[in-house]
Formats: structure tokens, C-alpha cells, sequence
């Protein structure tokens, strides 16, 4: 390096510590013009899962605690019971079917209920157990559009493992397959009848009772691609009532698995929480039921059905009897309908045997009027049919008299002709004398 870049590094560094003395000897300090913040203690935000994907828009928060929020067990859930379902008590309840619910006693029976959804046009996705590696969780169910996935569990009811064939919207009203549902035509009248294969074939296996999804004898299904549409779309929270059913069916100790064995004796009820209703429905061969004091032994329970919010009562009250009247309009628009296809049906009656007897009398018309003959165009005058020819018989062929023959004369004279004799003539009677009479 030459010495005059060396000479003129040297004077600079110099300049820069003289200038720096000075400084500090001034007194002189530069400050940043911004001062730093406090520090301020902020207390972590405690853990809380995430809520459900519902849409609670205009529907009121439910005012019952969520007894299926975590459900988890090491063990898979019992098969499901066999039993049959209760019969449809108003137009346009759905089905909900029963399940295998988990709490401190083991596996308990939610029984499968009819409900009233909260709104219309959305239909019940089933909850269901799948298998996650290491226990058992339960999936809940909910309320949608569309019917999502749910295990591949054959539930019933319409729920045969895929999809939903218990019935279907239309418009307002929801309309009910006869031939998977329990429905009374006489009360319902928006059915249909379509045959269902209520069967699941796995591995050329048929499973009917089967309760979760995945591990070991479980359903080996997925999602399709619909059905995980349907899980991301907006969700509506279940009913108060619908939770109501899950938590007394917790709390009753005969629904217990431990104690039914898998047969509870109430299998479905006719209204969700409706547990003492008398048309309740319970498994094939599932034992007595107990008193209510044997199945709460806590001390009440569950509520019973007169023991329910009086305003919630006053409200299906109410439902119902809107349900009723407009039963009853239906009921007189069909009468006045029937009546106006009768009157009808006797216009065209009389109309067509007014048709009929003018054609009857155009005929009779018709036949009195004789037509005269034709004359000829030679005669100009009729002629007189004409006359059969007869055919002369042919007469038999004449043969020649044959020729007497010679006789030799007879030995003894010819006998003489006799002359005749006159006739005698009659005597006339002789007069009668008076005398001669014999009576006298």
C-alpha cells in the first residue's frame, strides 16, 4: 500500500477522535425522538373448543346443557337393539333414530324419536362412533340441507348407510316414504311408497347391527364427496327439546348398557323426552321396564312431560292447533272439490244422454223415410222382377204293351152271365095306432 493512502487514513482517524472529545466534553447527548412503551402483562386467553359450524341466525340459544359435546371410549358400542318404529304423530316431524350414547356409567341407549326440525326444507344427519387410532369418538350430528355422512351405519328408518330414503320436502310440507316409515295415511296424507334396500353389503357380508364406523368389525365406509360438501355447509343447532331427549336419556339408569344388556326397554319414543309416554316402543326381548324411582334413583330425574316450560307448551299448543285448523281447510277445500267433479261428472252424464237420444231420433227418422224405386231408362216405368224359369221334367222312357199269350180252351162250358136282380125295395112303416102303444 503507498505511504500518502496510509498518511491520509491515519489524519482521518485522528479528525474523527478529536471531534468525538469535544462532544463529550460539551455535555452535549442525541436522544431518539420516540420513547419506548411500558411493559404490560397480559394473562394468557384460557383454551375453549371451537364451536359448531351452525348457523344461528334468528334461532334462540339453547338453553340445555350439550351431554354428546365429548364423547370418547377405549371400548367400540354395543350393536344397535332391533326395534320397530312409533308411529308419525303430526305432518312434517322427522325421524331422528336411536343411537349409543357414552357417560360416566358406560354406554347408555338414546332412544330414536320423531322431531320437530327447526326449520324447513333442512333434514337430520345421524351422529355416529368412528374409530381414531387409539378410542372411539363420537361424531355429532346435525341439522342441513343435505344429508352428510355417517359412518355407513345402517340406523332404519330410511338411514340405510348412505344417504337419507325416508322422505323428502316439498315446498313447506315434508313428505313421507310408507315404505321405510311408520305413518298414518288417514292423519298424513303427503306420502309416497318407494321400495328400499335396507341392507349393507360389506366384504359379501351382510351388517345390519353394526354401531360405529372403522377398527376392528366395524363399517368400512367414506365420505363421498357430496357427503364432506354437506359437512362444510351451514348447520342449525338442534331444538331445545332434541337436547332434552339426550340428557334424560343419560340420566335414566335402565338405558344403561350395563343393565339392558343392549336391549333397552325403551328403544323410541313418540316425542323427543316423551320417556313416560304410554305408546313408547322398546327392543326385542328387552326386560321390564322399572318404576320411575328404580330408573332415577338420584331423586327426579329427568322431568316429565306436565313438568316441561309451560311456555314451550303453550307454543306446540298453539302448533298444534294451527296444525289442526289448517287440517280442517284442507279437509273442507277437498269436500268443495269433490263436490264440484260430482256436479261435473253428472253435466257430462246428462250432456251425453241428451247426445244419445238425438241420435236416436235422427236414426228413427232416417228408417221412416222410404226411398221409391228407380224407374229404368229404356221403360221409364218399373218393371215386375222377374220370374224363375222352370225347368221340364223329363218324362220316362215308354216301353210296348207285351202280347197275350195263346190259351187252350177250357174243358167245361163257360158259366153264363147272371142278370141282376132288382134291388128289394123297403117297406114303409105302418102308422102307429094310439092303441098299440104299450103303455097303454
Amino acid at each position: 500500500m503507498p505511504d500518502s493512502i496510509r498518511l491520509f487514513g491515519a489524519r482521518a482517524g485522528l479528525i474523527a477522535a478529536i471531534l468525538a472529545g469535544a462532544i463529550l466534553a460539551s455535555g452535549c447527548i442525541v436522544q431518539s425522538p420516540y420513547a419506548s412503551p411500558a411493559p404490560v402483562y397480559n394473562e394468557p386467553t384460557p383454551y375453549s373448543p371451537p364451536p359448531p359450524a351452525y348457523d344461528t341466525a334468528g334461532e334462540p340459544a339453547p338453553q340445555v346443557a350439550d351431554t354428546e359435546a365429548e364423547w370418547h371410549a377405549a371400548e367400540p358400542p354395543p350393536p344397535l337393539p332391533d326395534y320397530e318404529q312409533p308411529p308419525c304423530p303430526e305432518p312434517d316431524y322427522l325421524w331422528t333414530p336411536g343411537y349409543w350414547g357414552y357417560g360416566p356409567g358406560g354406554y347408555f341407549w338414546v332412544p330414536g324419536t320423531w322431531v320437530m326440525p327447526p326449520r324447513v326444507g333442512v333434514l337430520w344427519t345421524p351422529g355416529y362412533w368412528g374409530w381414531a387410532g387409539a378410542v372411539f369418538v363420537f361424531h355429532r350430528g346435525y341439522w342441513g340441507p343435505h344429508v352428510g355422512f355417517y359412518g355407513g351405519v345402517n340406523y332404519g328408518g330410511g338411514y340405510v348407510g348412505n344417504g337419507y330414503a325416508g322422505g323428502r320436502w316439498d315446498h313447506d310440507r315434508f313428505s313421507y316414504n310408507t315404505a321405510v316409515n311408520n305413518v298414518n295415511t288417514t292423519i298424513i296424507h303427503n306420502t309416497y311408497n318407494q321400495t328400499v334396500v335396507n341392507n349393507i353389503t360389506v366384504n359379501n357380508i351382510t351388517v345390519n347391527r353394526v354401531s360405529y364406523n372403522g377398527g376392528r368389525g366395524g363399517v368400512a365406509a367414506a365420505p363421498t364427496q357430496k357427503q364432506a360438501v354437506a359437512a362444510r355447509e351451514p348447520h342449525v343447532p338442534p331444538p331445545a327439546m332434541q337436547l332434552q331427549h339426550v340428557n334424560q336419556a343419560a340420566q335414566d339408569v335402565s338405558l344403561r348398557a350395563s343393565f339392558n344388556h343392549g336391549r333397552p326397554p325403551i328403544a323410541a319414543t313418540p316425542r323427543a323426552a316423551a320417556f313416560d309416554a304410554p305408546n313408547i316402543v322398546g327392543a326385542h326381548g328387552a326386560p321390564p321396564l322399572p318404576p320411575r324411582s328404580e330408573r332415577f334413583p338420584a331423586g327426579g330425574g329427568a322431568p316429565r312431560e306436565r313438568e316441561r316450560n309451560p311456555a314451550q307448551q303453550q307454543q306446540q299448543a298453539q302448533q298444534q292447533l294451527q296444525r289442526e285448523q289448517e287440517a280442517q281447510r284442507q279437509q273442507e277445500l277437498q269436500s268443495q272439490q269433490q263436490l264440484q267433479r260430482q256436479q261435473q261428472l253428472q253435466q257430462q252424464q246428462q250432456a251425453q244422454r241428451q247426445q244419445q237420444f238425438q241420435q236416436q231420433q235422427q236414426q228413427a227418422n232416417q228408417r221412416r223415410q222410404v226411398q221409391p224405386i228407380a224407374p229404368t231408362q229404356s221403360q221409364g216405368q218399373p218393371q215386375p222382377p222377374a220370374q224363375r224359369q222352370i225347368q221340364p221334367r223329363a218324362e220316362p222312357e215308354r216301353r210296348p204293351p207285351a202280347q197275350p199269350q195263346a190259351q187252350p180252351p177250357p174243358s167245361h162250358p163257360p158259366a153264363q152271365p147272371r142278370t141282376p136282380q132288382p134291388a128289394p125295395q123297403a117297406q114303409k112303416p105302418r102308422d102307429e095306432h094310439p092303441n098299440d102303444r104299450p103303455d097303454h
